[in-house]
């Protein structure tokens, strides 16, 4: 989605950005220097929190945001916790900074043992911290950022799946392909025809409800493009035009 800050009815657009669904990448693009004041801008990016900000231009093409909206973050493990404030959970000072420094670590530890060892805490007292605050296991955690790092490099580059899959520690691309579809219920070569990452954690998200991990009412409180977990019927199944630009 983008949101034209320069167009005539830029302010009609803005519950449509803010209230997207969850998963749902936005790209906001700045008016020109006369439109709108900087103190405006600002509260539309507080209000949309977009995913990627585009200098001002009259018609942006579809390919330019999306391009924009490819680029690997500048630090995906704050981006995921911004997303996750975003898409309704509350998260304290500690946990967000151990979610944080989980999905930082998940870059070279690939254990429990690993990581709570990083963290200076005991391998009980982590997995408590994400039980008690309706958050995944701690395992699922160091899996989801690796096939998040996985989706993304898929994305930018040529690289094979092969070539990807060990460059993130797997075996072999069968090895990523089996961890993905039994984490968020797709492939990594659907992966490459996507944008973004917001879409994907959203399809982990409703695997974590469906298991229990996750309060239903943080999933529901904001209406998402992946299938309810408890929906049957194939109209519950998001489109592919919903879920890509």
């Amino acid at each position: 989605m983008a949101w034209n800050l320069g167009a005539e009815d830029w302010a009609e657009r803005g519950d449509l950005a803010v209230g997207r669904r969850a998963g749902v990448a936005l790209a906001l693009i700045l008016p020109n220097e006369e439109r709108l004041s900087i103190t405006q801008v600002l509260r539309a990016i507080e209000r949309a929190r977009p995913q990627a900000v585009l200098p001002h231009r009259r018609s942006p093409r579809p390919s330019d945001v999306a391009a924009v909206i490819l680029r690997p973050p500048s630090s995906l493990s704050t981006s995921v916790v911004e997303y996750m404030e975003w898409r309704g959970f509350s998260l304290d000072p500690v946990t967000k900074s151990v979610v944080r420094r989980t999905i930082e670590l998940s870059a070279h530890v690939q254990t429990i043992s690993a990581l709570a060892k990083n963290l200076y805490m005991s391998r009980r007292a982590l997995g408590r911290r994400f039980l008690n605050r309706g958050l995944p296991a701690t395992s699922h955690w160091l899996h989801i950022a690796r096939i998040l790092r996985a989706a993304i490099k898929l994305q930018n580059s040529d690289a094979s799946l092969f070539q990807v899959a060990c460059s993130l520690g797997y075996t072999d691309g069968f090895s990523l392909s089996n961890q993905m579809n039994r984490l968020c219920g797709v492939r990594p070569t659907d992966t490459r025809s996507m944008v973004g990452w917001e879409w994907l954690f959203e399809s982990w998200l409703a695997r974590e409800v469906a298991l229990g991990a996750v309060p239903r009412k943080i999933f529901d409180a904001r209406p998402s493009i992946a299938p309810d977990p408890s929906a049957t019927s194939d109209t519950e199944e998001p489109s592919r035009a919903a879920m890509s630009l």
